[in-house]
């Protein structure tokens, strides 16, 4: 068995597949905003006229619905190119233009100088963007990225699995514990609550938190909490939105 860790390189190879391309920009095109995610949107985002920043915007799902809601002062990026293509594609057809995507790391932001000559009025990072970075201290560093391009009190919203969310996750992980103290878990992964597996839409990378993990990457990241919950609890999803997404829970937070 392969034995070398997951990096944010082979997370970056992953995305620019094109079976992973092929399959998100289905969704950008098909599947737009979840019924959740308009949800809370409208309540922390009232303010369309602000300028919004989005972390991970892949092919675009996210912002373009976030441009055909009537937000019109948005700027996306993405550290792999193939969907960031995708995404600027997609805006050129839908005749949103005015949209300014970027390719750019979270990890790094301090790197991008467009985006740090900027002040937003509030950052999102959803569909598990941020839990898709390999290594606690790099995902504490995206959000330290983010609340250094967001103004005070600027309003985040992203989004984790949970992997207390239900008794056939918690006894899952019971048995993967098991594995990480006795040294037989995947030698690919990086910490205990990572995932890395492929389907028919491709090799994904994932960490799964629970519930004190991000409380305490907030608090340690310039963040303060305001909200969370599991998806289920904030809207009932389509079908299409429940075959795309298993559960997830999401977070709010301002920055401090």
């Amino acid at each position: 068995m392969e034995t070398n860790k997951i990096t944010s390189a082979q997370v970056r190879a992953d995305f620019d597949d094109p079976v992973a391309v092929a399959h998100y920009a289905r969704a950008a095109h098909f599947i737009g905003l979840w019924l959740s995610e308009r949800t809370l949107i409208e309540r922390f985002f009232s303010d369309k006229s602000a300028p919004l920043l989005e972390a991970g915007c892949g092919a675009g799902r996210v912002t373009l619905g976030l441009w055909e809601a009537g937000y019109r002062h948005l700027t996306a990026f993405d550290f792999a190119a193939e969907p960031l293509d995708q995404a600027r594609h997609l805006a050129r057809e839908r005749g949103a233009d005015a949209i300014r995507f970027l390719h750019a790391d979270a990890t790094a932001l301090d790197q991008c100088h467009p985006l740090v000559d900027n002040l937003f009025a509030g950052a999102l990072f959803l569909f598990n963007g941020l839990m898709q970075i390999p290594g606690r201290e790099n995902r504490r560093a995206a959000l330290r990225g983010l609340r250094g391009v967001c103004a005070p009190g600027a309003p985040l919203l992203f989004t984790t699995h949970d992997r207390d969310h239900s008794p056939a996750e918690r006894a899952l992980w019971r048995l993967e514990k098991l594995r990480w103290d006795s040294g037989t878990q995947d030698m690919r992964l990086v910490e205990y609550g990572d995932r890395y597996f492929e389907d028919e839409t491709g090799r994904t990378f994932m960490h799964l938190p629970d519930r004190a993990e991000i409380l305490a990457d907030l608090a340690a990241t310039g963040w303060t909490h305001e909200f969370d919950a599991l998806r289920r609890e904030i809207a009932r999803e389509s079908r299409a939105v429940r075959d795309f997404s298993d559960e997830c829970r999401f977070w709010a937070a301002r920055a401090g």
